[in-house]
């Protein structure tokens, strides 16, 4: 399974920038799909999650009203709707997905796939 992040790039603070993820692989069924993000010099956080079969979403605190994940119409792909966005979301943004039921979805080790990353820089 391999995932692929795209959409990232150079933005202005409240600026609005939207990424996508596609998970390939014949067999692979995503149960849950999620975005994680690193600033320089921090720990991956937990961005946002989507559940496939109910679509039930999860965010960050950090994130939370500002970004919207959300399933595309092609099966196993994913966007996150970043608005408002601040400098402090400077970071590389890494989607995620596994195909086990998971409890929260908000932990890195619930993942069993990842992207490469794509860079999101916001300039005051």
């Amino acid at each position: 399974v391999q995932l692929q992040a795209s959409g990232g790039g150079l933005v202005q603070a409240g600026d609005s920038l939207r990424l996508s993820c596609a998970a390939s692989g014949s067999t692979f069924r995503a149960y849950i799909m999620g975005w994680f993000r690193q600033a320089p010099g921090k720990e991956r956080e937990f961005v946002a999650r989507i559940t496939w079969s109910g679509g039930d979403t999860y965010y960050g605190d950090s994130v939370r009203g500002r970004f919207t994940i959300s399933r595309g119409n092609t099966k196993n792909t994913v966007y996150l709707q970043m608005s408002s966005l601040k400098p402090e979301d400077t970071a590389v943004y890494y989607c995620a997905a596994t195909s086990r039921p998971v409890l929260y979805g908000d932990q890195k080790y619930e993942y069993d796939y990842w992207g490469q990353g794509t860079l999101v820089t916001v300039s005051s």
